[in-house]
């Protein structure tokens, strides 16, 4: 297992990192933006393999688990250990956790939905597959949508402070 996370270790330090560094700078996005699509899309990789294996060739029900486990992993195990292990202070903002966190619970609202008769049939596999298209077309504008609630929620906390009068 050690050789195995080593060899991990190496591919992305030496192809996956330089590769999505040039995808960042010929798209011209932010990091943060390049994170949250680019990077989250290599890393769920291997549980997207390990799905389509588990559904299709050992017609195991694996898929889901290893889904939404890999979620839940990545929430407070990998953010606890970066944490833990960062040799600076993390500056963090509201606004990425925030955006994330929103379609995140909107995205299991819907997948519970999909699950209420026990099946997910090709209609409800679209209607996850557009949520997911949603989401990269929203993070294609991040910044000015951010700018956008950002700008809203300053102007209301003016009004509710009293400093500004229609």
């Amino acid at each position: 297992m050690i050789y195995m996370f080593a060899a991990l270790a190496i591919v992305c330090d030496e192809f996956f990192v330089p590769a999505l560094g040039v995808i960042i700078e010929k798209l011209d996005v932010s990091d943060d933006v390049a994170g949250a699509t680019f990077m989250a899309a290599g890393g769920s990789a291997p549980e997207l393999s390990t799905s389509i294996i588990g559904v299709f060739l050992a017609n195991s029900d694996v898929g889901i688990g290893t889904i939404v486990g890999s979620a839940v992993f990545n929430i407070l195990f990998v953010i606890g250990m970066c944490t833990v292990f960062s040799k600076a202070v993390l500056q963090l903002t509201w606004w990425p956790l925030f955006r994330d966190v929103l379609f995140y619970s909107a995205s299991i609202l819907v997948l519970i939905g999909c699950f209420y008769n026990q099946r997910i049939e090709w209609y409800e596999s679209l209607c996850l597959l557009a949520m997911y298209g949603l989401y990269v077309t929203f993070m294609k504008f991040n910044v000015p949508i951010e700018g956008w609630v950002k700008s809203k929620l300053h102007k209301n906390n003016r009004i509710a402070n009293g400093r500004e009068v229609s």
